[in-house]
């Protein structure tokens, strides 16, 4: 027993007490690695955030959103757990570079980690489509509004 609990201990405990110990590019993990470093990600909803893409089944198709709408494989729409309905952001293939432009219209779970549902039209200009899921880097677009800074200025 006691050798089972050292040679558990030597495959397990070590290899991640050195990966923590050292400085991490996100962008150059392992897929268990990114899930891991993902978890402990800061939650703030206007930060970028690194997480997982993945894309709607063809069994939604016409099934109601969130927001009250259909899903249409042809519109560049996704699924957050946790950004605000009708919020725009970039996705970003960390692998390709490419990116996409989505809004916000539907939720999916809750997980340790960001995960993102790209529509049909939104995972095929990444180059998700095909592959199941892909490590991507979800930034919300933050839209000037003059209005809302006027009403700024003048209650300071």
């Amino acid at each position: 027993m006691t050798l089972r609990c050292l040679l558990l201990l030597l495959l397990v405990v070590v290899p991640v007490t050195a990966f923590a110990a050292q400085p991490v590019q996100r962008e150059e993990l392992a897929d268990a690695q990114l899930l891991e470093v993902l978890a402990q990600d800061g939650d703030s909803r206007n930060d970028p955030q690194l997480g997982v893409a993945t894309y709607y089944a063809s069994r939604f198709i016409g099934r109601r959103t969130s927001s009250g709408q259909r899903y249409h494989p042809d519109k560049y729409t996704a699924a957050h757990a946790v950004l605000p309905l009708g919020t725009a952001v970039t996705v970003e293939n960390l692998k390709s570079g490419q990116k996409v432009a989505v809004t916000i219209n539907d939720r999916c779970r809750k997980r340790s980690f960001q995960l993102i549902d790209l529509s049909r039209i939104a995972a095929q200009k990444i180059g998700l489509w095909g592959k199941g899921a892909v490590k991507v880097r979800i930034t919300p677009i933050t839209r000037h509004d003059p209005l809302q800074e006027l009403l700024e200025v003048i209650k300071e």
